[in-house]
Parts: C-alpha cells; sequence; structure tokens
C-alpha cells in the first residue's frame, strides 16, 4: 500500500448556487498521509477556482485522528458563502470514509 489514501466526502448543494448550475452534488476529496492521518492536499467542486484553492488551503494540514471537529470549526470560521453547510455535511462525509478505511484497514491487519 502506498504513503496516502485518497478519500471523498459528497454533499447536496443548496438551490441558486453558481456551482449547482454545473454539479448537483459538492465534493471534497483530500489525500491524507496514512500514518499520522495528515491531509496533504485537498479539492473540491465550488464554482470558483479562488473558492477551490481557500478550501484546499483551508483543510492541508490538518490530522484526521484528531476528529472532523477541527476541519468543522475552521470551515465554520473561514468560509462564510452559501455553501457552508453543504461544505460541514461533505467534510463529515469524507471522514466517514476515513473511519471505514481505517477499520477496513485494522481487519486486514488482524486477519493477516
Amino acid at each position: 500500500m502506498g504513503r496516502t489514501v485518497m478519500l471523498a466526502g459528497h454533499a447536496k448543494l443548496p438551490q441558486g448556487m453558481a456551482a449547482q448550475s454545473v454539479y448537483e452534488m459538492l465534493t471534497i476529496t483530500v489525500e491524507v498521509e496514512l500514518k499520522y492521518g495528515v491531509i496533504v492536499d485537498a479539492s473540491c467542486t465550488l464554482a470558483t477556482q479562488h473558492a477551490q484553492q481557500f478550501i484546499s488551503r483551508l483543510l492541508r494540514g490538518y490530522s484526521l485522528q484528531d476528529g472532523i471537529e477541527p476541519i468543522l470549526e475552521a470551515i465554520r470560521g473561514a468560509y462564510q458563502g452559501k455553501a457552508q453547510q453543504a461544505l460541514l455535511a461533505a467534510a463529515k462525509d469524507m471522514y466517514h470514509q476515513y473511519q471505514l478505511f481505517k477499520e477496513r484497514q485494522r481487519e486486514t491487519e488482524n486477519a493477516e
């Protein structure tokens, strides 16, 4: 297995957003370093490149081993756009995917 894993979280976008005319769902993807759970890169499907880069910078460096709350607090504090609730929901979904991945990883290690 490599040193990083790609995870994705999804959430429905609110009506009337520019991104909603292109995507119905907001997706956050993160590349996570496996040993410490640190987000090394991130992207999202917000409409503008500026917003995408902002979220990428915002999420980088957080460790998923610390739980989702620090990430949610960062989003709540820094992103004041209409998609905030969708970003929060997508982040929670991404964290759930991380937990499922770690569970499968432990099961595989125990089976060996």
